[in-house]
């Protein structure tokens, strides 16, 4: 039986994968890394609430065998560029550092479509190093996730996103062949998919776009 970690487990993603995880049969515990309170109880399950730039205070409580990053936030929300790199570059190379000196043996980021450490468009950039910086930490197992557009229920949508949700889900059975690594993606899947690749206990660094995440989502 083995032990999970979830990083930015309030989030879309991290809440799919929080439910995932305590339904799995091969995971005894489930260490959440929260910023609030989860609406979900459960013996298997185990708050942290942590500030990432002191992991190392509570690096005892960060022993586990795999390590689901969800961590990200958006320009907007973070009010810079430097509010934004710390949290989705220098919060997440603190965590995987921390895991792997405490035994974690597989790492998956979430990062998004487009991830290029030399784009021109910062998001993305910023996307490319983390994968570059996290893969060169040394996991057994390095998988960056790629999804495109989530589709959640969360009751916090900005209007932009809501809409661009709407028009996806109308439209999406055109996205099919090459165009399925551009159809919109429900957290859900993308965590079903996350927890399949961690069985696979595959070796070394891979990338995993979205088209493979609805064919993994169903293994």
């Amino acid at each position: 039986m083995k032990t999970a970690i979830v990083a930015g487990a309030t989030g879309a993603v991290g809440k799919a994968l929080v439910y995932r995880l305590i339904e799995s049969k091969t995971y005894l515990k489930v260490i959440a890394i929260t910023r609030k309170p989860l609406p979900i109880k459960h013996h298997k399950l185990h708050e942290l609430q942590v500030n990432y730039e002191n992991l190392e205070e509570v690096k005892n409580q960060l022993m586990a065998d795999d390590v689901f990053c969800c961590l990200g936030t958006t320009m907007k929300d973070a009010g810079s560029k430097e509010a934004f790199y710390k949290v989705d570059f220098e919060y997440v190379v603190n965590l995987a550092n921390v895991c792997k000196q405490q035994g974690a043996q597989q790492f998956f980021l979430v990062s998004a479509m487009g991830a290029d450490a030399q784009s021109l468009i910062y998001y993305n950039k910023v996307k490319g190093q983390i994968e570059q910086a996290v893969k060169a930490v040394g996991f057994s197992s390095f998988v960056a996730i790629r999804p495109s557009l989530l589709l959640t229920a969360r009751a916090n949508l900005r209007p932009g996103e809501r809409m661009a949700q709407r028009i996806m889900k109308l439209i999406g059975f055109f996205f099919i062949g090459p165009l399925k690594k551009y159809k919109a993606i429900p957290v859900d899947t993308v965590a079903k998919a996350m927890i399949n690749l961690a069985a696979k206990q595959t070796q070394g660094n891979q990338v995993v776009l979205n088209d493979a995440l609805f064919n993994e989502a169903i293994k």
